[in-house]
């Protein structure tokens, strides 16, 4: 009788298990597919698609370096979003736990205009920024980029680091104050090793978010001493259009970075996404 009703449960729990096979197909098909046609020549592409590549063709790799200045866009690209990335979790990570421990005057005005700022499209501001950033003279500039992108991260991040620190009990700090410690030694040195899953789940969210951007990397630079990895590809989209292989290897050298980064820092993300539910 155990036996039939272990294996009547294993049974029904197929379905579960396909369903869930499918979405991880939906999800990682596409990668594989790019990764797989960026090892073909532009003959194999044409005549299958989705067949395997006959050799590890590596010199579509070369012709994407040459065909557009994807090397210069990629160190712009790690220079921008790693200053931006740092910017946004050293403002959200005093910014939220000062609003999510304490009552001061404007704070519910605070939130409400953080709050107003997510639902504010990217377009809606697009006019104002570009003549602000001409007359400031930041214009075509990896300042101006690195300003544009932090200020885009806050809001989201600030939720994200609000809601952590609400897990983290104030008997901490009560018993760090009754030691005799400082509101920032306090903060330093027992707030923010506590907060490190939300600290790097801020950190992720706003390096996907930045290394991907294409709007505002497009609009407010003209050459090619800012641009990013993502306008590189219009190169390929445009005059090369027709070199898929090369395109093809262009788009893995892109999409790479965000990938790695959230394998690395995915079991700190988890963390920090469950901690809500384990306090609870």
């Amino acid at each position: 009788m155990y036996h039939g009703s272990k294996v009547k449960k294993s049974l029904l729990g197929i379905p579960k298990y396909i369903f869930m096979l499918f979405f991880v197909l939906i999800a990682i098909g596409p990668m594989v597919w790019a990764f797989l046609s960026s090892f073909k020549t532009y003959a194999e592409i044409n005549s299958s698609a989705i067949a395997l590549p006959k050799s590890l063709n590596l010199q579509n790799y070369k012709d994407a370096f040459k065909y557009a200045p994807i090397a210069k866009y990629f160190l712009n690209s790690v220079l921008i979003v790693g200053i931006s990335v740092l910017v946004t979790v050293c403002v959200v990570a005093m910014c939220a736990y000062v609003v999510s421990r304490f009552r001061f005057k404007f704070k519910t005005a605070i939130v409400l205009m953080i709050s107003a700022s997510l639902m504010l499209p990217a377009q809606a501001i697009s006019q104002p920024l570009f003549a602000i950033f001409k007359a400031l003279g930041i214009f075509d500039t990896k300042l101006g980029l690195i300003l544009v992108y932090s200020a885009m991260g806050i809001p989201m991040s600030f939720f994200v680091m609000v809601s952590y620190y609400e897990t983290i009990s104030t008997a901490l700090e009560e018993s760090a104050y009754i030691d005799g410690a400082t509101f920032l030694q306090t903060f330093l040195h027992i707030i923010l090793p506590l907060a490190k899953p939300g600290l790097v789940t801020i950190a992720l969210l706003q390096f996907i978010n930045t290394w991907n951007e294409f709007y505002f990397a497009l609009m407010l630079t003209s050459g090619d001493s800012a641009r990013t990895v993502p306008i590189a590809l219009n190169y390929y989209m445009g005059t090369f259009a027709n070199n898929y292989s090369a395109l093809f290897a262009a788009v893995v050298m892109t999409v790479m970075p965000t990938i790695l980064v959230f394998i690395i820092l995915q079991r700190q993300v988890m963390e920090s996404l469950t901690a809500g539910a384990v306090k609870g």
